[in-house]
C-alpha cells in the first residue's frame, strides 16, 4: 500500500483550518475526516453532516481520495450569495467595499 498526503479545510466565520493528512492507498473522503481531528477543533458544528467535495466539487462521503487531492467541507451558506449582492446594491454597497460613512 503506497502513502501520500491530501490537504483537508474547513472554515468556519471566525476561523480556518488547513491540515495535511496522511493517507493510505484505498482510503475514502470520510476516513480522511475521520481522522483529521477537524471534529475535536470545532465541536461547535456537526462535522458529518456537512457536505464534502474536492476542490470545489461537492463527492460523496464513499469517494476513494487519491494524491493531489484537497478535501473541502463546506458550511451551509447563511444567505445566497445572489440574495447579498442584491441587498448591498440596494444600500449602495458592493461586496468588499466599506461601509460609507
Amino acid at each position: 500500500m503506497s502513502e501520500f498526503e491530501v490537504e483537508i479545510v474547513f472554515a468556519s466565520p471566525d476561523r480556518q483550518s488547513l491540515k495535511c493528512v496522511p493517507v493510505a492507498s484505498g482510503e475514502t473522503v470520510a476516513d480522511v475526516v475521520a481522522r483529521s481531528g477537524l471534529r475535536e477543533d470545532f465541536p461547535e458544528f456537526e462535522i458529518d453532516g456537512l457536505a464534502l467535495g474536492i476542490w470545489g466539487r461537492e463527492v460523496d462521503r464513499t469517494r476513494p481520495v487519491k494524491e493531489g487531492d484537497r478535501i473541502e467541507i463546506y458550511r451551509p451558506l447563511e444567505m445566497d450569495p445572489r440574495e447579498a449582492r442584491r441587498r448591498l446594491a440596494l444600500s449602495g454597497r458592493t461586496m468588499g467595499s466599506a461601509d460609507p460613512d
